[in-house]
């Protein structure tokens, strides 16, 4: 082993880059350097799974320490990577230790947007984005107690969820028109405003927050308008911030992400970046996106491996996501952004199953499909064949999602 790759994020690009590293023919080293002093785990079941207490932290662990092992990956938890020096071709942890390499890549992920508030920094005041962040709410979850969720996207609508199945009285506070929408149309957020009201919580949209207050512990929260929401947990979920000080501090070009190309190369060619942190140009929406989900960390970390290893492929993936909510499953294929045509298949308005199909010109740009397998799987075809819609049969259920795709 002469060469080595030092991947820095040990979370979905991380460890799937070390992996695919591996298949990939690399023979040197692989070092994998995180933050947390965990394994690489599934971020999803964080608000849900975890919090509810359902599962442990290594049932939500991505590979078992055996994998790595076996492909001889170095795993170091709990370390921090402080700067990236290029020209030494080296990185340097904290505690000023150094590590050579051959070959860089960065999955770095994000972090949670935090909010400058009065009393942001009471007790009883969480974001959730790690383990540790979802072991100090649930040390505040009580079974009749008072909870308010400030943004209503999908980690707010999900921890509402859960914490209203731990018998939590449970306010959403949305400081838009309606939930969810920056990625989705109205009949969408219409859709699960009701169902949340239909299982008890309170969601209040086009209202700010003006600051927490508390003795020590949060007590209650104060809304623009006056407005107080007694409260003895509040969860902050207002999107995340791509890491991008390693890089920007490296030399290496920034926007909203890494800039990678299409082989998910920096703008220097022995540095690979995967993931939330990315910025890229894709090619079937033909823009500039930065992309928050495990499809796009894994998808884009294989061609990250590829690269590295001189197999250099295109990345040019569909975009997929999805989110649980008590017994809906919303699967989301395709960026719906830019649409002119809205075709809803089912009833959105009663029951809790229905897909929305979003069209541009006449052809099916993305999906959203609340218990609705086949109209996903069928959505994806449609979106990447870019065929031109009969939006009347698309609307008809009579029909098999097969037949119309």
């Amino acid at each position: 082993m002469t060469r080595t790759c030092l991947i820095v994020g040990a979370s979905h690009a991380g460890s799937q880059l070390a992996i695919s590293l591996r298949q990939e023919g690399w023979d040197g080293r692989i070092v994998l350097i995180g933050e947390e002093p965990h394994l690489p785990y599934h971020r999803p079941p964080l608000s849900k799974e975890y919090l509810a207490g359902r599962k442990s932290v290594e049932e939500i662990s991505i590979r078992p320490a055996a994998v790595y092992g076996k492909a001889q990956i170095e795993l170091l938890p709990g370390r921090q990577v402080n700067r990236i020096d290029r020209a030494a071709r080296r990185i340097i942890l904290e505690g000023n230790e150094a590590l050579g390499y051959d070959k860089l890549a960065l999955a770095i992920g994000s972090r949670a947007r935090r909010v400058d508030l009065p009393g942001a920094d009471l007790a009883g005041v969480h974001y959730l984005r790690t383990i540790a962040d979802v072991d100090r709410i649930r040390a505040d979850i009580s079974h009749d107690g008072r909870a308010v969720i400030v943004g209503g996207g999908y980690i707010g609508l999900e921890t509402a969820a859960v914490l209203r199945k731990l018998g939590m009285d449970v306010t959403v506070v949305e400081m838009m028109e309606r939930v969810m929408q920056r990625v989705t149309a109205p009949e969408v957020s219409a859709f699960f405003t009701r169902i949340h009201a239909e299982e008890g919580v309170t969601v209040l949209c086009g209202a700010g927050v003006a600051g927490f207050d508390g003795a020590g512990k949060v007590e209650s929260v104060r809304l623009s308008d006056g407005r107080i929401l007694p409260a003895e947990l509040v969860i902050i979920g207002v999107g995340i911030v791509p890491n991008i000080e390693l890089a920007r501090a490296a030399g290496l070009t920034v926007d909203n992400g890494i800039v990678v190309d299409e082989y998910a190369c920096t703008s220097d060619p022995d540095i690979v970046a995967a993931g939330d942190c990315s910025w890229y140009y894709n090619a079937l929406y033909q823009r500039w996106i930065r992309l928050e989900s495990v499809q796009n960390a894994t998808e884009q970390a294989r061609i990250a491996a590829a690269t590295l290893c001189g197999k250099a492929q295109d990345y040019n993936a569909l975009p997929w996501f999805w989110s649980d909510q008590y017994d809906l499953k919303l699967q989301i294929a395709g960026l719906s952004q830019g649409y002119d045509e809205i075709v809803t298949r089912g009833d959105a308005k009663e029951g809790r199953s229905f897909a929305a199909f979003y069209l541009k010109q006449g052809t099916v740009i993305a999906v959203d499909a609340v218990n609705k397998a086949a109209e996903f799987m069928q959505g994806k075809k449609l979106i990447t064949e870019k065929r031109r819609m009969d939006t009347a049969r698309l609307a008809d259920t009579s029909i098999a999602m097969r037949d119309i795709a």
